[in-house]
């Protein structure tokens, strides 16, 4: 638990931090590409005003190669420029020309010529001047991979400060639920104790004569010491989840033979609370694991669905396998679920009814998920109008 809470703690962290780095990646390179873009019309703006294609602008090193094209409105062309270019292909330089005169625009780029262009319309002929955009692309490009470079060293470097620092965040956490779980283990082995004693002094007084007006007293204390005694292990189950100790002997396991085994002992239970059981198992499933707890999940699942039922609802359980998994299903008819109420089931001492008129702890689901994550399964509930099903899945083995 505090393992995942630590993790939580440093995704939340590491999520922000690169959306905040991504934001900031994004406006540099939206700068940069302004600025680069600024700098390469100044240097076409002076070269179209002076008509000097080997100028350069003021604190710049070596100029990008230029070429001129004056327009004249007769159609004529006059070509001048730097010997980068080859300026003497009539044919190529009038298709650029004639590209650039179509998109109309005063300056812009030429993405099928890779050349960025400057126009100005003057009063005798059209002066454009063009530059190679390979220049600022690898400017661009420079400047993307040194954002990667520095965006992946910082989120390495805060990946660790974010690691150590959610630790010491949750360490009181972790010193409390120590804490918790020291008592709750103290607790229900203290009790336990006093309990077996009461029970079995109840079940002596049981088979000894006692006076009918006594009776009442012997079944009533009876009843609290097997309501206390189950609240004690369920609570010793949780505490040893919760210490890693829940972990039992993993063999194959005849899950279909579990289930009906289960199925058979509740029958009679749902019997006297009026409830109609059946189920259909698929025979031969296996799967490795603890066959006391996995009929433990079962017998959780049932006890559920038979006790929050309406009075003669049907409560159905089947058991069937898709490719590698097994699917264990208990459903029960009634109303529905609230959906704000589902995400909390599985939480320990949550009472869907909060009157309590149901009897129970709230622990049983939570022992059911502790022992299904055990076995690397998963479990949820599902409800509609219709029905309300508890689904289990578990890896499991072929068919016998």
């Amino acid at each position: 638990m505090i393992r995942r809470l630590r993790w939580k703690i440093v995704a939340i962290n590491m999520a922000m931090v690169t959306a905040v780095l991504l934001a900031v990646f994004v406006g540099v390179l939206v700068s940069s590409r302004a600025a680069v873009e600024r700098t390469v019309n100044q240097r076409l703006m002076q070269v179209v005003q002076t008509g000097r294609y080997d100028a350069s602008l003021p604190g710049e090193g070596s100029a990008a190669p230029c070429f001129v094209a004056d327009v004249y409105p007769s159609g004529t062309v006059r070509l001048s420029g730097s010997s980068y270019y080859q300026l003497d292909d009539q044919d190529a330089m009038a298709e650029i020309v004639t590209a650039c005169l179509e998109q109309g625009d005063s300056s812009g780029i030429l993405r099928s010529y890779h050349l960025r262009y400057l126009r100005a319309d003057g009063p005798l002929y059209t002066r454009i001047a063009f530059t190679d955009a390979a220049q600022e692309d690898a400017t661009l490009r420079a400047v993307v991979k040194m954002c990667l470079i520095v965006g992946v060293a910082a989120l390495a470097v805060l990946l660790g400060c974010s690691y150590l620092l959610a630790g010491l965040a949750a360490r009181p956490v972790a010193r409390s639920l120590d804490q918790q779980r020291r008592f709750l283990s103290d607790a229900s082995h203290e009790l336990k104790t006093p309990l077996t004693v009461i029970l079995s002094s109840a079940d002596l007084m049981q088979q000894t004569a006692v006076q009918p007006d006594q009776q009442p007293y012997v079944d009533n204390i009876r009843w609290s010491g097997r309501r206390m005694k189950r609240l004690v292990e369920d609570m010793l189950t949780l505490s040893r989840a919760d210490d890693g100790r829940l972990k039992a002997a993993m063999v194959p396991v005849d899950l279909s033979d579990a289930v009906v085994d289960t199925a058979l002992r509740f029958e009679p239970v749902a019997f006297e609370a009026g409830r109609q059981l059946s189920y259909d198992i698929d025979e031969g499933i296996t799967v490795t694991g603890s066959r006391d707890q996995l009929q433990q999940v079962a017998g959780v699942l049932l006890d559920n669905a038979i006790k929050y039922a309406p009075q003669g609802a049907g409560v159905h359980m089947t058991l069937t396998q898709a490719e590698r998994r097994a699917v264990l299903t208990v459903e029960n008819g009634g109303p529905p679920i609230p959906p704000e109420v589902l995400p909390h089931l599985f939480e320990r001492f949550y009472r869907a009814d909060g009157s309590r008129t149901q009897g129970g702890f709230g622990l049983g689901l939570s022992i059911a998920q502790a022992i299904v994550r055990e076995h690397k399964g998963t479990i949820r509930c599902e409800s509609d109008r219709r029905s309300t099903r508890f689904i289990v899945t578990l890896p499991a083995g072929g068919k016998k």
